[in-house]
């Protein structure tokens, strides 16, 4: 997404684990009673959703409502706080009618002028790093009685109700967040599943049933307290003596290895594996001497073993990936493959001296070293290795920081730079709108009209996301042709679960945000 954090991405795990000693003799009724104790790496940056456009969300996603959401198991919208739909053939007024009694844990009711109240404010503060470029489509929002609320787009925009489904868009009482600033007192008045009880910045959330829910979340427990960790040795370290029933946010990609190896430390745990839509790629800069012309990026692509890639530096927890748009995604295809085929250094080099490119070719790719793992520096090792042993180029590699990175990136200081992706909604429009136009998420003008100006723009105007497959097959042949971004690998997702835990496989969103709700103390007898 264009600003959200996405710490330990390299793996995109998610681990529970139960604490053991407890055993159950209620039945299913106790089962549902139970608190559950996690720990993540991933702590809120904001308490407030119209600051944040990051891992907030997993807090967000269990504390608020939204007009829609995404229930586990759905790629598409469904309803949470309200019934929605176009009311025009050409995608640009969209109503949602609330459903009745909802109210806020004030005791406040969420009705139609809260929902108004709840967007606008995001696009009146416009905080930075917030998550006010996903309403670039709306142009204004009107209310009709309590419980209706009408949005009208500038533009054609199919996407808008995934985007109303995302933890960004929560809906706040107007009592509680003001219109033109943020909340900072560290408390949230929300209408989602839980509220929040108790805050310390970093260190902990306690989250216990909202009396007045009324929502789509079939809760399992009686609440949740969420532990923050530095790290992920801290937070495996908590796993294992105890002091925490499940992990989410944080293990990297040995740990999960590890995590599944059959040992006595390990007894007793499953580990579920899921298909992630979190991506890695390479971006190239078009003003660099050489990364700037087709037949340098066509060489790397045709030299880059992804395989070896994704079993080198993530031991097998994330797979190959030959398309912008992963698997899971409508619209994904492999037409990287289909291009390239295998590793070929020999098709590469006739590549580059068809182009009369007879030296090695100089490149410096860049890296984050603090954004997406500890296997990120693996990943870049391994790009460099391959890459050099093809006897075509020479590579040096710059790690830094993200704010250092991010900006050295901006001023085009880079040949080549390496980013990650987690999608802000399950939609093949957003692996591929962010990254084209004059201004994108790269700071690296990529002007393609075809897709810009024609493409996205048909897309947009079909509700049915089932019936865009031409538009976005024809956008990824462009993005073949050019070569500008390179797809690398997609991560897995991975929920690692003591047998008397339940509800791990339930417990990612297609937005893989963790809905606490699901997990449960099973009964023991």
């Amino acid at each position: 997404m264009f600003n959200r954090t996405s710490l330990q991405a390299a793996a995109a795990l998610a681990s529970i684990s139960l604490l053991a000693g407890c055993s159950l003799f209620a039945g299913d009724e106790a089962e549902a009673e139970s608190k559950i104790v996690v720990g993540t790496t991933s702590s809120p940056t904001t308490l407030d959703p119209a600051a944040s456009w990051d891992s907030s969300w997993e807090l967000f996603r269990n504390v608020f409502q939204t007009l829609l959401s995404f229930p586990t198991g759905s790629t598409t919208p469904q309803p949470d706080a309200a019934d929605c739909r176009f009311t025009d053939g050409a995608s640009k007024v969209y109503q949602c009618d609330l459903h009745d009694g909802l109210k806020f844990s004030s005791g406040a009711a969420l009705d139609a002028a809260a929902v108004k109240h709840s967007i606008e404010r995001i696009r009146t503060i416009d905080a930075e790093g917030g998550p006010n470029g996903l309403l670039g489509a709306l142009d204004k929002v009107e209310t009709s009685g309590d419980k209706t609320v009408v949005f009208r787009l500038k533009e054609s925009d199919a996407t808008f109700p995934f985007v109303l489904a995302t933890p960004a868009m929560s809906i706040v009482d107007p009592a509680s967040y003001p219109a033109d600033k943020l909340r900072e007192d560290g408390k949230v008045v929300g209408s989602g599943p839980y509220t929040l009880v108790k805050y310390s910045d970093g260190v902990e959330a306690e989250l216990v049933k909202n009396p007045t829910y009324k929502g789509f979340a079939d809760r399992k427990n009686t609440g949740v307290v969420i532990r923050y960790f530095g790290d992920s040795d801290a937070l495996v370290a908590a796993l294992k003596n105890k002091e925490i029933d499940a992990t989410y946010r944080g293990l990297t990609a040995e740990e999960v290895v590890d995590l599944s190896e059959k040992k006595p430390e390990n007894e007793g745990l499953q580990v579920v594996e899921t298909t992630g839509a979190n991506i890695h790629y390479l971006v190239f800069n078009p003003e660099d001497p050489m990364a700037g012309k087709p037949a340098v990026r066509r060489a790397v692509a045709q030299i880059i073993d992804r395989g070896a890639l994704v079993a080198k530096a993530y031991r097998g927890t994330a797979e190959p990936l030959y398309s912008m748009v992963p698997k899971g995604i409508a619209g994904h295809t492999t037409k990287f493959f289909d291009q390239y085929g295998d590793p070929d250094a020999a098709k590469a080099k006739a590549m580059l001296r068809k182009d009369g490119i007879d030296e090695p070719v100089k490149l410096t790719i860049g890296y984050t070293t603090d954004r997406y793992g500890s296997s990120t520096a693996d990943e870049y090792a391994e790009i460099k290795r391959q890459l050099e042993g093809s006897g075509l180029f020479e590579i040096t590699l710059v790690g830094k920081p993200w704010k250092e990175f991010q900006a050295a990136y901006q001023k085009g200081e880079y040949s080549v730079f390496g980013r990650g992706w987690f999608p802000d909604f399950p939609d093949p429009d957003n692996f591929i709108a962010p990254f084209v136009g004059k201004e994108n998420v790269h700071a690296a003008p990529y002007e393609q009209p075809e897709i810009t100006d024609r493409l996205l723009p048909e897309s947009r105007r079909k509700s049915d996301r089932a019936a865009v497959t031409d538009q976005f097959d024809r956008a990824q042949q462009i993005l073949v042709e050019d070569v500008r971004l390179l797809p690398l690998w997609q991560g897995k997702l991975y929920v690692a679960a003591s047998e008397e835990i339940g509800g791990g496989e339930r417990a990612l969103d297609p937005q893989t945000v963790m809905q606490l709700w699901v997990l449960h103390r099973k009964t023991s007898w």
